[in-house]
């Protein structure tokens, strides 16, 4: 008897970006020092407060072989105006690095020579004025709802949905 061909695992699954790209990384980082991308990934979660803001990992520059040695150099970008701040608080940070990942990961932190600029994630988002037969349209839908909190909350998100569909043309 023929057996049939097996389809080929189907690979239309969903996937986070991460994970698209982990394979695209993965050499950059090594280049960089880095295992894995779980310092870069955790450090908000990992550097002390006012670091986690100010400072980014550039690099790890582990030691040479031999048999004292133990603990790789981080280094750090930063913000300007920061960099002695930073420095006088190198062994906490590489204290709190070790504590989170178990062992000496880091022996001593220095700086980088490269700029550190923080992300604009945290830019809010420009909100535009809703029309006023935008405003009668919700007002209209939810006038009929006793709860006050149930109500601005839905008066909210019609708002949005409503400024999205004027802006697509619809």
């Amino acid at each position: 008897m023929t057996e049939k061909p097996r389809d080929p695992p189907r690979r239309n699954k969903t996937l986070s970006v991460a994970d698209a790209l982990l394979g695209a990384l993965d050499p950059v980082l090594k280049k960089r020092g880095f295992a894995n991308r779980d310092l870069l990934a955790q450090w908000p979660a990992i550097a002390p407060p006012p670091f986690d803001r100010s400072t980014i990992p550039d690099r790890l520059a582990w030691p040479k072989a031999s048999k004292n040695a133990e603990g790789a150099v981080l280094y750090l970008r930063c913000v300007a105006g920061q960099a002695v701040f930073v420095q006088h608080e190198a062994p906490a940070i590489a204290t709190a690095v070790n504590r989170y990942f178990g062992y000496l990961l880091v022996d001593k932190v220095r700086l980088s020579a490269e700029p550190f600029t923080p992300g604009s994630g945290a830019r809010a988002q420009s909100r535009r004025q809703a029309s006023a037969a935008c405003l009668a349209r919700v007002g209209a839908q939810t006038g009929g709802i006793d709860d006050p909190d149930l109500k601005k909350a839905l008066t909210t998100l019609g708002l949005a949905l409503a400024g999205r569909s004027e802006r697509k043309g619809e």
